[in-house]
Formats: C-alpha cells, sequence, structure tokens
C-alpha cells in the first residue's frame, strides 16, 4: 500500500557488478531459453543511480546513454513496470553514473533494473516485499532476480531459482577485452555446449569452476582469447557470464594488484573483491532506518 506523497530526499545507490563464478548449460527449452548453472556472487565496483523522487508522474533520465533510447533503457522499464503494477502515480528523476561496461557480462543493465525497482519501491512507499520485486524484475531480465535479492546464490531454470550460497569472499582482477557481446549472439551459436549434466551445488563446489559458453567467446573474440590466455599463466581464470569480462581470482588484494600492474598499457582491469551480500541491500537497510527515524 503506497502512502500519499513519495520520500523527497535525493538519495544515491549502488548498482553492482556480479561475477559467474561458474556457468553450465545444462538444456534448452521449447521457447529457446536456456537451462543453466550458475554461481552468481558480487563485487564491490557499481554504478550509482542517484534519485529524486516526485509527485510529477514522469521519470526521467539522465545523461542519455549512446545508442540507447530511453524507453529501451532497463533503468526506465523497471519504473514503468513498477508504476504499472502498484498504478503509482509518482515519478522520478535519475541520475546515472555509469561505471560497468556493456556487454561485458557483469551484469550491469540488469542490476541497474533492479537497483531502481529496489530503490523506487522505498522511495514511493509501496512496500512490496522482495519475491513480488523479483517476479516483476524477471520480465527484464533473467539476472534481474539476483540482483534484487541480494545474496550470493546458486542459480537454476533459467536463473530464477535461486538459492543462497556462500562461496569464499576472494579478490578478483577483472579484465574488460574492448569487445561488446551480446548474450543472444552466444545463446544462439550452433556450437554452444547445451547438454552439461546437472549436477547438485555440493558437487559443484568441488571440482575447479567452468564456463560454458567460454569456448564459443574464445573462437569468436580473438582478443578475448589473447587476454584469458595471458591472464591464466598468471591464476585461476574464466569468463564471466556470457562475456566479454574475464576475471582471475586471488586470496589477497596485493596479489591482485601485482597482476594488475603487469597489465599492457592498452588493456583496461580492475581489482574488486567478491562480496556475499550486495551493497544494494545494505544500502535500503541504512536508509530504512534514517526513514524510521
Amino acid at each position: 500500500m503506497q502512502k500519499n506523497t513519495p520520500i523527497a530526499d535525493t538519495t544515491t545507490w549502488p548498482a553492482p557488478a556480479k561475477l559467474n563464478l561458474f556457468l553450465y548449460i545444462t538444456g534448452r527449452k521449447d521457447n529457446g531459453y536456456h537451462e543453466l548453472q550458475t554461481l552468481f556472487q558480487f563485487i564491490d565496483r557499481s554504478d550509482q543511480l542517484t534519485i529524486t523522487a516526485n509527485e510529477s508522474g514522469n521519470v526521467t533520465l539522465s545523461p542519455a546513454i549512446e545508442g540507447v533510447k530511453t524507453e529501451d533503457n532497463l533503468i526506465w522499464k523497471a519504473a514503468q513496470i513498477l508504476k504499472e503494477h502498484c498504478n503509482c502515480p509518482f515519478g522520478a528523476q535519475i541520475h546515472i553514473e555509469k561505471v560497468l561496461p556493456m556487454g561485458g557480462g557483469l551484469g550491469g543493465g540488469s542490476s541497474d533494473a533492479a537497483t531502481t525497482l529496489v530503490a523506487l519501491n522505498h522511495l514511493w512507499q509501496l512496500n512490496l516485499n522482495l519475491d513480488t520485486l523479483a517476479d516483476l524484475g524477471l520480465q527484464l531480465g533473467a539476472d534481474v532476480p539476483v540482483f534484487v535479492r541480494g545474496f550470493a546464490a546458486f542459480a537454476e531454470g533459467v536463473g530464477e531459482k535461486l538459492q543462497p550460497a556462500q562461496p569464499q569472499e576472494k579478490w578478483y582482477l577483472v579484465i574488460k577485452p574492448s569487445v561488446s557481446i551480446a548474450t543472444v549472439d552466444v545463446f544462439t551459436h550452433p556450437e554452444l555446449t547445451r547438454n552439461t549434466p546437472k549436477r547438485d551445488l555440493e558437487a559443484l563446489l568441488r571440482q575447479p569452476y567452468g564456463n560454458d559458453c567460454e569456448k564459443i567467446v574464445r573462437s569468436v573474440y580473438p582478443e578475448v582469447d589473447k587476454q584469458l590466455s595471458w591472464l591464466l599463466e598468471y591464476a585461476p581464470s574464466r569468463l564471466t557470464g556470457t562475456g566479454a569480462c574475464i576475471f582471475a581470482e586471488f586470496n589477497s588484494e596485493n596479489e591482485a594488484n601485482a597482476i594488475l600492474n603487469r597489465l599492457p598499457d592498452n588493456i583496461a582491469g580492475f581489482v574488486a573483491k567478491g562480496l556475499n551480500t550486495s551493497p544494494l541491500t545494505e544500502t535500503l537497510e541504512s536508509y530504512k532506518i534514517k526513514t524510521n527515524n
């Protein structure tokens, strides 16, 4: 039940990246969607959404993202889905500071959508629970629910069946080759492995992690192949999601930074900490405390 007025404070919300610590394609449904098993973990690198709720009824975004119409932006779509579901008359100004690369496999667009749902649910005082928000998010993409729920998770189905998980919170060196990869191009590739046997989480955690999309991406994008080959010389490394970002795991920040410092000047990379609780969850809790006080 929404209140009569929105919370009008200007607030800033993180939209964190995720890594797929492993990703296996276990089947393909009749509708073309793929069944998978994957382990999601957040990292401490985020887009930032600064939101001012208002009573205008309009949702505005700034700055414009080159090549993306406002009505195609997942942030705008998320706001509209929420407004329609609740018959909400309120609006908002949303400013995005885009840090996460598009087409990088870090979940930036899905995370932006999830943050919009969580933030506006709070600011518009709609009081929807996380189950409802996750269901709304699933309309926007299979990865949105994990960002809404805010915990590291083992995912099955098309990514919507989530089981909380506690993988080690390692340090990661993430490299972004200068290519953008559309998920649909990977999932429609005729040579994609689609029959990896399903296994329970305990069995999957005991074996080396892998990514069934990696072989396709490396064959189609030589730059990804070259940089992953380089990274593998230093630490266990693989593709996240459907790419293009690759990552290596380390036990300490110093180890990760030591390899970051060896990167050629023309290669973009950063070091991040694995997180089993999303920064978005922590931000929401802090704003709830402020509101209640």
